[in-house]
């Protein structure tokens, strides 16, 4: 008898597409003076992210209508592909290089970003993995370290890119979907502290990293060089107030916040909207983020749970971070915030997995 399925859960469509909503809106609030500056089209950017969020709702409405028992099949290849394409963006001539990161592949202003792919492989892949494994998750040597090395070599590449902030996104969903399926807390933590010193280390190893730790803690050291971007950020959030100087009345986005479209859209956010409309932001992620988990608690089997996970994992660790990073908590990594920033294959990509997590709420239990 097969499975019994019911209506997807409302709780995941809703704020989804309130976060995308506002993600466009305030995509032209953000970008129009940068876009009438480079382009001359104060359009541009939003003609754009309405594209790619079009594409984005009909992927997630069309994978939350996919068993997600087919990802099973494909997991594998999917994982190859990825690898590859990895690889493939590394090489002068084909990857193009953006913001100081060989992380593309594509023609001109449309591109494809392979460790964004990397992401909801690794998690379909490790999801596939440990569910037909999952008793050998706690021998360390056959169990915990297989999937380690398979994350470890994606995240070394993406590292040569580089791009430590999807790194860090996709080691967080990884090691949630790892520890979910029943990992040693003992095993993690020393692997934990391995993980530590090879970060000290790669910071060590690139002097701007080493810059950033610096800048994020007093970025007033620098306030033209590595700290700028902090302290643009924080002169953007100050004014804001409770209700904001209103909705396209930024002034930051004059040139003076850099990527205001993308890793910093949170600041304009808190300029225009004030801690009023930062807040109702956060409160649509918290509801994600619990509903998530809610799907991943009910799911009829171990491969939608932990697929469930990683994808929530995914979400939370990348909003963690943005917005760290947006208030001065955490050193400027580059990560977008989902649904929001402007973004193609990026937003593309988290609708599409929205939609995974979709169709495993219409099995719950």
């Amino acid at each position: 008898m097969g499975k019994a399925r019911s209506a997807p859960d409302i709780w995941i469509i809703v704020p989804t597409l309130l976060l995308l909503t506002i993600g466009v809106i305030m995509v032209y609030s953000a970008s129009s003076v940068l876009a009438f500056r480079e382009f001359g089209d104060s359009l541009y950017y939003l003609k754009r992210q309405f594209i790619f969020a079009v594409l984005g709702v009909i992927a997630m409405f069309f994978t939350m209508n996919v068993d997600y028992l087919v990802w099973k099949r494909f997991a594998r290849v999917a994982l190859f592909v990825c690898f590859a394409m990895l690889i493939i963006v590394l090489i002068p001539g084909i990857g193009v290089v953006r913001g100081g990161a060989r992380s593309w592949l594509g023609i001109g202003a449309f591109g494809i970003q392979p460790s964004e792919f990397m992401k909801i492989g690794m998690i379909l892949f490790l999801s596939n993995l440990l569910s037909e494994h999952q008793a050998k998750i706690t021998l360390f040597r056959k169990g915990l370290l297989p999937p380690l090395g398979i994350m470890g070599l994606a995240f070394g590449l993406i590292m040569l890119q580089p791009d430590l902030g999807t790194g860090a996104v996709l080691v967080g969903a990884s090691l949630l979907i790892i520890y979910t399926s029943g990992a040693r807390l003992l095993h993690l933590s020393y692997l934990g502290m391995i993980g530590v010193a090879g970060f000290i280390g790669l910071v060590i190893a690139a002097p701007y990293r080493l810059k950033r730790i610096t800048a994020f803690l007093d970025p007033w050291q620098d306030p033209l060089g590595a700290g700028y971007q902090s302290i643009q950020s924080l002169y953007a959030i100050g004014p804001g107030g409770l209700v904001g100087l209103g909705l396209g009345m930024s002034r930051q986005k004059y040139s003076y916040l850099p990527e205001p479209q993308t890793d910093f859209i949170f600041s304009i956010i808190a300029e225009e909207l004030g801690f009023i409309g930062g807040t109702l932001v956060l409160l649509l992620f918290t509801i994600l983020v619990w509903r998530g988990m809610r799907a991943a608690i009910t799911a009829p089997d171990t491969f939608a749970s932990l697929i469930a996970v990683g994808i929530i994992g995914m979400i939370a660790v990348q909003v963690i971070i943005n917005i760290g990073v947006v208030i001065g908590m955490f050193p400027v990594t580059g990560i977008t915030l989902p649904f929001i920033s402007a973004g193609g294959s990026s937003l593309t990509l988290m609708l599409t997995s929205v939609g995974i997590l979709l169709n495993i709420s219409r099995y719950s239990r």
